[in-house]
């Protein structure tokens, strides 16, 4: 039944990759039809053709290899100086410039000299760029939404699963007091299971990361709690907090591994439940994610040597290692065998599908060939420097030869590859697993 529910998970994974990478071009399909791009190929996926259906001048089509997907557009290059679009030069870098501009054109047809896509507009081709990654953007916060609002989060509560008897340091074991351990100010306050902190010093406390704060910055204090019991009377606590070495938590909240602070301490355990977010706490939740993801992204160039030794050295692999299409995928599985209701396994399926969108999105604006952001970054400086010789009466200096940076393109794309290959290594030989 377990490896069942694996396969399960991973085939809704797979389903959402393939949705996804159709949503993704689906965006810059639309938008180059509306412009009057001509547009011979749409692919979701690459390698061998599985099927594929012409309708109209364009070919829809399934490939082998669900990693990707494109749409071949007709003239996504200006031809070169002389007006020429064949190869002219044994240089290397000069054939991959013009193998690449002669590839834009290699379906052209007669009619097509005003359906050619550098002939648009700048700001037309940032649309068309953009409209792929902003898809994924748009199901990424489609998908977050109806997890955090539809089926709910689950987290912790300021409800007290259990109260331990004594001050211990954090790590120690709670199930027997050492010698001489002093009990807890919530023991020797009559606080217990089941009871649900309702305000601390008059303050409401709606979430419990907000109890926990304001219990850290009180060391050493007698402070009041109202509290709702289990059968729903209300009593008023007077604890009286003592210092204490608990867990070290970042600004957003979360814990740093294996690092403790000083910080006020009451001795409580918190429950768990599912809190179905409002659109505020949602959008508060994104805006949290995306910051995260930039910060993964602008922190992948130094997660390669953990790779390294994850995958040739034997070492653990770190729980914030960059994860590839294999190792979300095996992360989709695992959460289906989770012991947890159908709800919640759908709720963080559809997270994990939503940040696989949200990362796609990220990942496709950085500014660098052959990615989205690239092209739009070449009709930016296109439309500044036409802007600017119309501004000095100057010339106009014509569309910008994005082609000209093809070796660039290349030589990233080599990374990219590279990177992408360590990581599919290392999801293989030793995967990021749940805890």
């Amino acid at each position: 039944m377990t490896a069942l529910m694996f396969l399960l998970g991973v085939l809704v994974f797979v389903l959402g990759l393939l949705v996804s990478i159709a949503w993704h071009e689906l965006g810059h399909l639309s938008w180059a039809k509306a412009f009057g791009i001509r547009v011979p190929q749409y692919m979701v996926g690459f390698g061998p053709t599985v099927w594929s259906r012409r309708k109209g001048e364009t070919e829809y089509g399934v490939k082998a290899i669900p990693l990707g997907g494109y749409i071949r557009m007709i003239g996504m290059f200006p031809p070169g100086e002389d007006g020429r679009i064949t190869a002219r030069s044994t240089s290397p870098w000069r054939s991959m410039i013009e193998d690449a501009r002669e590839a834009s054109y290699e379906e052209l047809q007669p009619g097509d000299e005003t359906r050619l896509f550098y002939t648009r507009a700048p700001w037309k081709r940032v649309i068309v760029m953009f409209a792929g990654p902003f898809m994924n953007l748009v199901l990424a916060v489609g998908l977050f939404l109806t997890a955090f609002m539809g089926f709910g989060v689950k987290q912790t509560v300021p409800t007290i699963a259990s109260v331990p008897a004594c001050v211990v340091k954090a790590g120690q074991s709670t199930t027997a007091c050492p010698k001489g351990a002093p009990p807890t100010p919530a023991a020797k306050a009559g606080l217990r299971p089941g009871d649900t902190v309702l305000s601390f010093d008059g303050r409401p406390i709606t979430t419990y990361d907000q109890l926990q704060a304001d219990i850290r910055s009180a060391p050493d204090k007698q402070v009041t709690l109202v509290v709702r019991g289990k059968d729903g009377t209300q009593r008023t606590l007077r604890p009286t907090l003592v210092r204490n070495q608990v867990p070290a938590r970042n600004a957003d909240g979360t814990y740093v591994p294996d690092r403790t602070v000083t910080a006020g301490f009451l001795g409580i355990d918190p429950a768990e439940a599912v809190v179905h977010l409002g659109l505020g706490e949602s959008a508060h939740r994104m805006g949290d994610m995306a910051q995260s993801g930039l910060h993964s992204i602008v922190a992948l160039p130094s997660k390669i040597p953990g790779l390294w030794n994850a995958v040739f050295n034997g070492a653990p692999r770190a729980a914030d290692s960059p994860v590839g299409v294999v190792g979300a995928a095996r992360v989709g599985g695992e959460i289906f065998t989770l012991h947890l209701p159908a709800s919640q396994l759908v709720a963080f399926s559809l997270q994990l599908i939503a940040f696989f969108n949200l990362s796609l999105f990220l990942f496709n604006m950085l500014p660098l060939l052959p990615l989205d952001g690239g092209h739009i970054a070449g009709a930016l400086w296109e439309s500044l420097r036409r802007n600017l010789a119309r501004v000095l009466r100057r010339p106009d200096p014509g569309p910008f030869d994005v082609a000209r940076l093809m070796p660039l393109a290349y030589v990233v794309a080599g990374v990219f590859v590279c990177f992408t290959v360590l990581v599919l290594l290392a999801d293989v030989v030793n995967p990021v697993k749940l805890s």
